[in-house]
């Protein structure tokens, strides 16, 4: 028993206290909700479902931690819940940090930030997540630094940017948050625009590219336009042009990898700056000319809007006077 339990007791303990409540700095994040009359009698693994936005896998998940409480009591999903009744779920965090994870002091910038989401705007060339190979500086090292390196930090990227694209990037602090939204993925409730700079001009000014993508080879990194493919879909349109370029707005309606970037060359005008499907630029040192510069969202808790946005860094937009 560590210092802090003998001093307040348990999370068991103190949760079955009646009136208890546990502390969200201790214990994780407190989804909490009263009974009203439309759920008297209803089981309170409906109310949490239903009012709180808890998936049927999580609400398993927390009836064996401990996370369901009804008045401060640990208790059952199959226990009916009367109108006035306060039910909570806890999200406690249990997962290990990554063990070769070393915190990284570098800035985040915070776009948008609340108990449930962090969306931040991303420089390149930064990756998005730590690896085996990748085991310096990272955004999720970053991450790690600023919610004050916790014993349980969980890095949960809702969408990733790849190490060479700058912008808006959101992610989730517990696992409903994480779940609920990467549901609404391509979809209306989850929007994410970007701009890119191409080299060329693509000869519509606008339109959908849908075209299937799939790995080049088995073991390679590279995608391509393929007949056996996923099925992919870009919309772009064309902003403004310069010097034998174009700003091109981008959206996914769907996720695959490294899509924008093969859409674009399948049209002839690859991302400036991309040293994997295009030309690298001398003034793009290890990025290439694409970003995240919106992302709008339903709350995956409150139902409310969210929006975020990047402007375009000053660097890439200088490439459309180039000469």
């Amino acid at each position: 028993m560590t210092e802090k339990e003998r001093k307040n007791g348990t999370p068991e303990e103190r949760g079955k206290r009646p009136g208890a409540s546990l502390c969200p700095e201790d214990d994780g994040r407190i989804l909490s909700v009263t009974a009203g009359p439309e759920d008297d009698g209803a089981l309170f693994g409906t109310v949490v479902k239903n009012r709180l936005r808890v998936s049927r896998s999580m609400l398993s998940r927390l009836k064996f931690s401990g996370g369901l409480l009804l008045n401060g009591r640990e208790t059952h999903t199959d226990v009916p819940v009367r109108a006035g009744d306060r039910v909570e779920a806890v999200l406690r965090d249990t997962k290990p940090v990554w063990d070769r994870l070393r915190p990284s002091e570098g800035s985040v910038n915070v776009l948008y930030e609340d108990e449930d989401l962090l969306i931040v705007d991303k420089p390149a060339p930064l990756p998005s997540i730590a690896s085996a190979r990748q085991q310096g500086d990272s955004l999720e090292a970053r991450v790690f630094h600023y919610f004050g390196e916790r014993d349980t930090f969980v890095y949960r990227p809702v969408n990733r940017l790849d190490k060479g694209t700058s912008g808006a990037m959101v992610i989730a602090k517990n696992a409903v948050s994480q779940g609920n939204l990467q549901k609404t993925l391509h979809s209306d409730s989850f929007v994410r625009t970007y701009l890119a700079v191409t080299d060329g001009i693509p000869a519509e000014r606008e339109g959908v590219i849908d075209l299937p993508i799939g790995k080049e080879t088995p073991q390679g990194v590279r995608r391509a336009v393929l007949p056996d493919g996923q099925r992919a879909q870009t919309a772009y349109r064309v902003l403004e042009t310069g010097g034998g370029r174009a700003l091109v707005a981008l959206r996914l309606y769907t996720g695959r990898t490294h899509q924008i970037r093969v859409h674009l060359k399948a049209i002839g005008c690859p991302v400036t700056g991309d040293y994997l499907y295009g030309r690298e630029h001398p003034q793009l040192a290890g990025r290439f000319a694409l970003h995240s510069d919106a992302v709008k969202l339903i709350h995956p808790l409150s139902g409310r809007k969210v929006e975020a946005f990047s402007p375009l860094p000053a660097g890439l937009r200088a490439l459309l006077e180039e000469e």
